[in-house]
């Protein structure tokens, strides 16, 4: 049992839908992150991986059949509770 099976996430919600514009301009296809199902990824502002302050957190995606689903939660940094507020 890991740590974050004992602990709610922060918030839980699609990490995008396939077949749509994302706000980044990119359209996502169906199972394009299907080899990411179930892993751990960091939880980044805006896609800016440019600055590890941008770094807020961690996420699991989950592969649906519309799109990608994510647990979400959190790490104690001043932006990421800045950004949870």
């Amino acid at each position: 049992m890991t740590v974050e099976t004992l602990r709610k996430p922060d918030f839980t919600g699609y990490a995008t839908r396939f077949d749509r514009v994302c706000s980044d301009g990119r359209t996502i296809k169906h199972g394009a992150f299907l080899h990411q199902d179930k892993t751990q990824v960091q939880l980044v502002w805006q896609h800016q991986h440019d600055n590890p302050e941008n770094v807020l957190g961690h996420a699991f995606l989950y592969h649906r059949e519309d799109g990608v689903y994510t647990e979400a939660f959190f790490n104690d940094t001043a932006r990421a509770q800045h950004a949870k507020q």
